[in-house]
């Protein structure tokens, strides 16, 4: 059923799910108690999860295991990925695929009833489970929300946005939000355990394969509460956005260099044959820089998929088709036009091996969360897996606990929402993309901070803004502190690994702020 959104304060029934992506949806279909599921958009709509095309990565073939799966990852994962966290999904991906196919997924199967398994980048084995060949978002997506509504324990708030975490003696009791059509308006959701399911941070940056809404908003309310943040400068731009200036960019998924599309500038050469060993199927952050310094040199680049999949495109990959078809490009006899785009944050809350943050009563899962099995750099299709793996983790340890009557009296909030500037988001996403993008420096990193800070000052008590800024300052800050190119992050000052920064990154925001903060007073002092 859905709630009312007039009401003051909303009583959860006891646990609280933040976002409604694979992640969030699939955690409530796991708790064996009722739930209350926050959805700002329609459900089934504006979630990151539903646009994904590869698929879910699990080891399933003959010459194929966890271990194989594992070792995938942490080579894919720069050194950094948590070893434990990555055999934790890498074991646990089979039962959740099966899970998935309980619920009606209809994941692609041979003659045989044998999944049919897809090959994606850094990957040893073919161990991508697809749907429809390019539409496993979609279709996992569709599947759960048919089987949440079927299922009366939960209940769904649509049309709320969520902008900062109530707290009691330092207890997370739930969250304020508005409602999408009112700004004005503030709900208190009140929660005994409160999961965040709020996607990623691609919409902080001008081109992203994101849904807009997908702007930090998760990490930004955790972080301002105190929650410890790991990882936030590893930012994974996918390599082949097509390139037909949309906002949010269509997606031509990694599975088509798997099938064997190639990359070629507008010359027709294949540049990334001298930039890799493994080309078009290098890890995403070098296919990724490979084609921005074509775009940089001047050069645009293209997919070439007429000789891998040609007349098969319109049901091997629809999506893919559709949107090329939709642009006027024939992908079965022409050339598909493409760019990096912001595409999926390897760092997110902090969480341990059950989902739990650093904060009591507070559980996070899918993209907001960093639960150190990406590293960093995402291994393809890992990121669906670990939504589910986590989904199902976050719902075992919450299930048990003993929810406590609470009075359902509002905390009065510390911000309000205000009318969201366009030209302060737009000078957010630009200084995003130019000084924390593909490539960073020193420099810019220092004035992106500097700008982040004067957004945030100008924004006053705009809590969605201040979500988005805080994200932004922790990705800032902790890629300006990691003075070494690694996965995802490359700086072109400290072009190398550097082994003293073999680790993960852990950090509040006021020692993000503190650090963008010494970094601008060293600056001005320097120029006097």
């Amino acid at each position: 059923m859905t709630n009312r959104i007039n009401d003051t304060v909303i009583d959860s029934g006891g646990v609280l799910i933040v976002g409604a992506g694979l992640a969030g949806l699939f955690g409530a279909l796991k708790l064996n108690r009722p739930v209350t599921v926050l959805s700002a958009a329609p459900l089934g709509a504006g979630a990151s999860s539903v646009w994904a095309q590869g698929g879910i990565a699990a080891a399933l073939g003959a010459d194929d295991s966890p271990d194989l799966h594992v070792a995938d990852t942490l080579a894919a994962g720069a050194g950094i990925v948590d070893p434990n966290i990555a055999e934790i999904i890498a074991r646990e991906a089979e039962a959740r695929i099966e899970d998935l196919s309980a619920l009606g997924v209809p994941f692609d199967r041979d003659t045989n009833g044998a999944y049919v398994l897809g090959r994606e980048a850094a990957h040893s084995r073919h161990r991508i489970v697809r749907v429809s060949g390019d539409r496993a978002g979609a279709e996992i997506m569709k599947a759960l929300v048919a089987a949440v509504r079927q299922t009366p324990r939960i209940r769904i708030a649509e049309g709320l946005v969520a902008f900062q975490l109530a707290l009691e003696d330092g207890r997370v009791v739930g969250v304020y939000a508005h409602p999408v059509t009112d700004r004005a308006q503030t709900v208190f959701v009140r929660a005994e355990a409160t999961i965040f399911a709020l996607g990623g941070v691609g919409g902080l940056y001008e081109v992203t394969t994101n849904p807009a809404q997908a702007r930090g908003q998760g990490v930004g309310m955790a972080a301002r509460a105190g929650a410890m943040i790991a990882d936030p400068e590893f930012v994974q731009f996918h390599p082949t956005a097509i390139n037909i200036e949309r906002d949010p960019a269509p997606l031509a998924t990694e599975a088509l260099r798997g099938e064997g599309a190639v990359l070629v500038n507008e010359l027709g050469q294949r540049f990334m044959l001298q930039v890799h060993e493994d080309a078009e199927l290098a890890p995403r952050d070098i296919v990724a820089r490979g084609i921005f310094r074509e775009i940089q040199a001047g050069r645009k680049t293209f997919l070439d998929a007429r000789a891998a999949v040609g007349d098969e495109f319109p049901k091997a990959f629809p999506t893919v088709f559709a949107s090329c078809m939709s642009a006027g490009i024939d992908p079965r006899t022409q050339l598909i036009p493409v760019a990096p785009a912001a595409h999926y944050h390897m760092g997110g809350i902090s969480v341990d091996e059950h989902a739990r943050t650093s904060l009591p009563g507070l559980w996070a899962i899918g993209e907001c969360a960093s639960t150190g099995a990406h590293g960093a750099n995402r291994l393809a299709s890992n990121s669906l897996l670990e939504a589910v793996v986590f989904g199902a983790r976050a719902a075992a340890d919450v299930s048990p606990l003993a929810m406590h009557a609470r009075t359902l009296t509002a905390i009065a909030p510390h911000g309000r929402p205000a009318p969201l500037s366009r030209d302060a988001v737009a000078t957010l996403r630009h200084t995003m993309t130019m000084n924390v993008g593909l490539e960073r420096n020193a420099s810019g990193l220092r004035q992106a901070l500097d700008t982040i800070a004067r957004l945030e000052r100008a924004g006053g008590n705009d809590a969605d803004l201040r979500n988005m800024t805080a994200t932004a300052t922790l990705i800032a800050a902790a890629a300006l502190q990691r003075e070494e190119s690694r996965g995802g992050h490359f700086r072109s000052d400290f072009p190398a690994a550097s082994e003293a920064w073999r680790h993960r990154t852990f950090l509040t925001l006021d020692e993000a702020q503190a650090i963008g903060a010494n970094q601008t007073a060293g600056a001005i002092q320097a120029a006097q």
